[in-house]
């Protein structure tokens, strides 16, 4: 895992985490798990899912009733990030104000982040 003693992996606003804890009493989830995986214009997106168990591998954050789980390989690039949900009169969800993030796509869905793009090269070269 990846922690710094003291530190909360993610910080989760007010408001994400009355969301986060409506949509774990509705159907009684024990959490919600956010992750990366690759995908979009920009290289990454975001995951989220219900979870109903779980994995003891996860970083878990709890505030006021809301339980966030972090994946194990999405750890390093959310480190720092705070989660908030806001609501608009065209839409509403989850925004993800992440101090990782070197680039993102015209719309909002995919993220590329800091020193990927170096590894990936890395890679490549070998």
């Amino acid at each position: 895992m990846f922690s710094i003693p003291g530190k909360q992996a993610v910080s989760i606003t007010d408001r994400a985490a009355a969301h986060i804890s409506r949509l774990m009493a509705k159907d009684g989830h024990q959490g919600l798990r956010i992750g990366v995986k690759k995908g979009g214009c920009a290289g990454m997106e975001y995951t989220m899912e219900y979870v109903d168990v779980a994995d003891p591998n996860d970083e878990t954050v709890e505030q006021d009733g809301a339980r966030v789980m972090i994946a194990p390989m999405a750890q390093m690039f959310l480190f720092g990030t705070e989660i908030d949900y806001e609501t608009s009169l065209l839409e509403s969800g989850f925004k993800f104000n992440n101090p990782n993030v070197s680039d993102a796509c015209g719309c909002g869905e995919s993220i590329s982040f800091k020193g990927v793009d170096e590894l990936a090269a890395d890679q490549n070269a070998s």
